[in-house]
């Protein structure tokens, strides 16, 4: 329990502390477009970080108590099904929001559109749902990808 405080709680902590921080600085005159690029940056250094302490506490455990060769090999299988779990959320990570972002530019579009001639609705609605089929797609890769673990 404690492990997952740890690992979870002080992460979101520090990425709420910031948001908040970076709100109050733009209230205070810094430019928006600071704001931003400092967020990012950390929010890049709490995934790096959040990354790194669980890898390294994993590689002193292995290394701190010498055990017999079933149960090293075992870690190192438990190791491997990490960073597999690790790369199909990557993988739909990436398909939705990659399919977020078509969605979002072609819905605005398809509205607009059939605000102005209501016969194209169904060619819209084309553009929008391939935009979705992204997303299908990542999370089928995903679920394909879970059945080779």
């Amino acid at each position: 329990m404690n492990t997952i405080l740890l690992c979870v709680g002080i992460p979101v902590a520090f990425l709420v502390a910031s948001v908040a921080l970076a709100i109050r600085a733009v209230k205070k005159g810094t430019s928006r477009k600071k704001a931003v690029l400092t967020q990012i940056i950390s929010f890049a250094a709490v995934c790096v970080i959040s990354m790194a302490i669980p890898m390294s506490a994993s590689a002193e455990t292995t290394t701190a108590a010498p055990q017999n060769s079933t149960s090293t090999s075992q870690q190192a299988t438990d190791n491997s099904k990490g960073m597999s779990m690790f790369a199909v959320a990557l993988a739909d990570a990436v398909a939705s929001i990659g399919g977020a972002i078509a969605i979002a530019t072609s819905a605005p579009a398809a509205i607009g559109a059939t605000g102005e001639n209501p016969q194209v609705f169904g060619k819209a609605l084309v553009f929008v749902a391939l935009g979705e089929g992204i997303a299908i797609f990542g999370l089928l890769l995903g679920i394909l990808m879970l059945q080779k673990i």
